[in-house]
């Protein structure tokens, strides 16, 4: 094992994509669905509506009776009985004869029109209809809303309220979707405190552990906060192990190649470091490591440099295990400000979006507001030094 010893971003991203872990599918109950990602083509099983139905409130009638019917000489209908919706009609007509009929009701057997009753009298038990209908008037068939077999949902949609609708209206109860990948969360140092405890000299308050738990929570996963591992041995192993319950598991701080920092050592002691080291900025001391199948990421402490290496890293993976592509997605913006950069490594320059433009934040990568103003961050490549203001750039978004 070489710790620190930095690879290209492509080839860390490259090592992410095949560590071993894949996308896993449940069948749920449609009421817990919302907000959750499709793992097959879904097809109606039924027509709907399943009945040809009334539209409106009338007469269920045969058309051709009608078609003679004027002002001055209305035909005359027989009401032979009534259907209402929900009710499964037991009654068939014979020429010269109407049902009235509601709204979403069954049409009976030898009908094919609903006249509104608001355009007919009513003399007992007969209705007075004063002008033709034709086939089908207020009348919707069969499956002319949705055929029964018709492509509903594609594998890979998010789940809202209008898709749930939808598969409840074809009376699925369950579906089936990407099983959400556990992620355990764990912030490091002996310096982070929670927040709700006093602020003593030296103490900082955790950001990274709600920041993590909340991007992994917008991008469908499952987050699993496991609170504050303390700078030894100890404390960091039992954290980890704990963590191993999980299908991955985030550190942030503990990356670098201090004397203090450990988790390297213990993640190649309980597994296998793959990457320790990436070429960008901010960033470098990166960890990627596997422990019995379950990947391991060991994220910088600075708030900035930890979700930057998360959106580059992690959330790729986790889309991946919902179903989704594995890649980074860029947009283009132009700079406001000329940026200057280190030739030789990739540098990542968090900036503020203001329509098409990128405005550069050039705090560092230890200011918290560095991130917090953040809309996302502006890629330089190796071989730049400059970037010219007004030079459009791709940004990778803060958006999960």
């Amino acid at each position: 094992m070489a710790f620190l010893k930095v690879v290209p971003l492509e080839r860390a991203l490259n090592i992410v994509n095949s560590l071993p872990l894949n996308a896993k599918i449940e069948e749920i109950p449609l009421e817990n669905a919302l907000g959750r990602i499709l793992a097959e083509d879904v097809t109606s099983p039924v027509n709907v509506p399943p009945f040809d139905r009334a539209t409106v409130d009338g007469y269920a009638v045969k058309s051709e009776n009608t078609w003679n019917a004027n002002e001055s000489n209305p035909v005359r209908l027989k009401v032979i009985g009534e259907v209402h919706a929900g009710e499964e009609p037991n009654i068939e007509i014979n020429s010269g004869e109407a049902v009235y009929i509601s709204t979403g009701a069954v049409l009976p057997k030898g009908t094919d029109a609903v006249i509104e009753f608001e355009i007919v009298d009513r003399e007992g038990d007969e209705v007075l209809i004063y002008k033709p209908i034709y086939p089908q008037a207020g009348v919707m068939k069969a499956g002319t809303d949705i055929p029964k077999g018709k492509l509903l949902l594609k594998k890979g949609m998010k789940l809202g309220f209008k898709e749930t609708a939808l598969l409840s209206a074809v009376g699925l109860e369950k579906v089936k979707v990407f099983a959400k990948p556990k992620i355990a969360i764990i912030s490091t140092g002996n310096e982070v405190i929670l927040p709700g405890e006093e602020l003593k000299p030296g103490k900082i308050y955790d950001i990274n552990g709600r920041a993590l738990n909340d991007a992994v929570k917008e991008l469908g996963g499952d987050p699993h906060f496991l609170g504050i591992a303390r700078d030894n041995e100890e404390s960091l192993r039992t954290k980890i192990l704990e963590g191993l319950k999980y299908d991955i598991v985030l550190l942030s701080g503990g990356a670098s190649g201090g004397t203090r920092d450990l988790t390297a050592s213990i993640i190649d002691e309980l597994g296998e470091v793959r990457i320790h080291g990436i070429a960008i900025q901010p960033g470098k001391p990166t960890i990627i490591g596997v422990i019995n199948e379950k990947a391991i990421f060991g994220l910088p402490g600075y708030p900035t440099s930890c979700l930057t290496n998360f959106t580059l890293l992690v959330a790729p993976l986790i889309r991946k295990l919902l179903g989704g592509e594995f890649k980074i997605e860029y947009t283009r913006k132009r700079l406001t400000h000329k940026v200057f950069s280190v030739k030789g490594r990739r540098q990542f320059l968090p900036v503020k979006i203001k329509e098409e433009t990128a405005i550069p934040i050039m705090k560092g990568s230890g200011a918290i507001t560095s991130f917090i103003n953040a809309d996302g961050f502006v890629e330089v490549p190796e071989n730049v030094e400059i970037l010219e203001e007004g030079e459009e750039v791709n940004v990778i978004l803060f958006k999960f």
